[in-house]
């Protein structure tokens, strides 16, 4: 009944900029937190950014100073602006969201953790 769909991943040279974006769908009331991580090549998934309802943002050290996360709440959308990428950059991008919503059969307020398909980026030396 939530459907997170990430877009905007593609090929870019090192230096280069790209801008991530998640949309998430179905019968939302809120989104609290809303992250991305990422899945490099023969890695564990780690954590990228979060930014929190109230816009509150937490970035992992190696990304701090590149990338930016931002959010749209009345779109429930959350965005990914990506600058100096560098090849260890290069993941897969997920987006995840605690998302609050209302069952469509029960009408019942229902939270839970989504995420979404990924997306690939990848960074060219």
């Amino acid at each position: 009944q939530v459907q997170l769909v990430e877009s905007g991943g593609g090929l870019v040279q090192a230096g280069g900029s790209l801008r991530l974006s998640c949309a998430a769908s179905g019968n939302i009331l809120s989104i609290n937190n809303m992250a991305w991580y990422r899945q490099g090549p023969g890695k564990q998934r780690e954590f990228v950014a979060s930014i929190r309802y109230d816009q509150d943002t937490n970035y992992a050290e190696s990304v701090k100073g590149r990338f930016t996360i931002s959010r749209d709440n009345a779109k429930n959308t959350v965005l990914l602006q990506m600058n100096g990428l560098k090849s260890e950059d290069t993941a897969v991008y997920y987006c995840n969201g605690d998302v609050v919503y209302r069952d469509d059969v029960f009408g019942d307020k229902i939270m839970g953790n989504y995420w979404g398909q990924g997306t690939q980026v990848t960074v060219s030396a």
